[in-house]
């Protein structure tokens, strides 16, 4: 596929995003099997639906309309956050691998949080 046609390939938050999936379905082949249509399901949902919905902001013409796809990525992020925190309880994961992947999430919000914020005005800005 072309990468200049769709420019959300461009981002580097769809790109950090990736790289916290990835992350975690590395972490996933650490939980016990009766977690893998629970947990692991519902975690790796929510993280998919980071890039996912970078991806599908993307194709929206109003900027208002891309911030509200970023919101509900940041959305997905903070699921997937409070996933990974239940995990580290559960000791499905160490208090390291916590700590490796919080890194990521806090990199991948605050990117999410200003590009939204780079929307809204740019929103505000044409009317």
């Amino acid at each position: 596929m072309n990468e200049a046609k769709y420019s959300y390939k461009n981002l580097d938050v769809y790109k950090e995003s990736k790289v916290l999936v990835k992350m975690v379905y590395g972490l996933l082949k650490q939980f016990p099997k009766e977690e893998q249509y629970a947990l692991c399901d519902q975690l790796r949902r929510a993280v998919i639906s980071v890039p996912s919905n970078i991806a599908e902001g993307s194709g929206r013409t109003s900027m208002k309309d891309q911030a509200h796809f970023l919101e509900m990525s940041f959305g997905s992020l903070m699921e997937g956050d409070c996933q990974i925190d239940i995990a580290c309880d559960l000791e499905y994961i160490t208090q390291e691998d916590l700590s490796n992947i919080c890194i990521q999430i806090s990199r991948v919000a605050a990117m999410l949080s200003a590009l939204r914020n780079k929307c809204l005005q740019r929103s505000v800005v044409k009317h």
